[in-house]
């Protein structure tokens, strides 16, 4: 039988600190991808991760909800994605990225170009925009998904997810 989150924090909480791993296993996976789109590089979003579970080991006894750890866990990883972002990135140049293999076909050349043409447009984001956007377009959540995790409305949501797609139409526009 699956232990809630609930039972895991209060029983971590009274004492049984293994169990934290039930929690670590079951978000890790959860929300990996996550990190990875927030961060833009999968070694720092795997540093994020590990983080933001320290983080919340060392202040689950303020987690006001054990029931739903998950969102609670979420916004720490966030929040902790956006400073190793910050850190890691702090000015996007197309000319950080390595160039693709010297034996690449025209179509990887133009995947790649795109790729880099995308990372420098999402680097234009507000992390508020960027954390909409990979919500909605990469993890694939409904605004109300969205609103339950961060706590902001559906429709402020929807707005962040609209100049988004602006800014990123305006960026983009002649790869679209």
């Amino acid at each position: 039988m699956e232990l809630s989150d609930g039972s895991v924090v209060r029983r971590v909480l009274d004492g049984e600190v293994e169990l934290y791993r039930v929690l670590v296993e079951r978000y890790r996976v959860k929300f990996g991808r996550h990190a990875v789109a927030l961060v833009g590089d999968r070694d720092a979003a795997a540093d994020a991760m590990q983080e933001a579970f320290i983080r919340a080991y060392d202040s689950l006894d303020r987690c006001r909800e054990p029931d739903r750890f998950g969102s609670w866990f979420y916004r720490i990883l966030t929040n902790q994605c956006h400073d190793t972002r910050d850190r890691i990135r702090p000015h996007a140049d197309v000319t950080e990225v390595d160039p693709p293999a010297a034996d690449a076909t025209d179509a990887e050349l133009e995947r790649s170009e795109l790729g880099r043409m995308i990372d420098v447009a999402l680097d234009e984001l507000t992390p508020e925009q960027r954390e909409a956007f990979v919500m909605k377009h990469v993890d694939g959540h409904s605004y109300e998904e969205m609103a339950e995790r961060t706590g902001v409305g559906v429709d402020a949501l929807k707005m962040r997810v609209h100049r988004a797609r602006d800014t990123l139409r305006q960026k983009l526009g002649a790869w679209l």
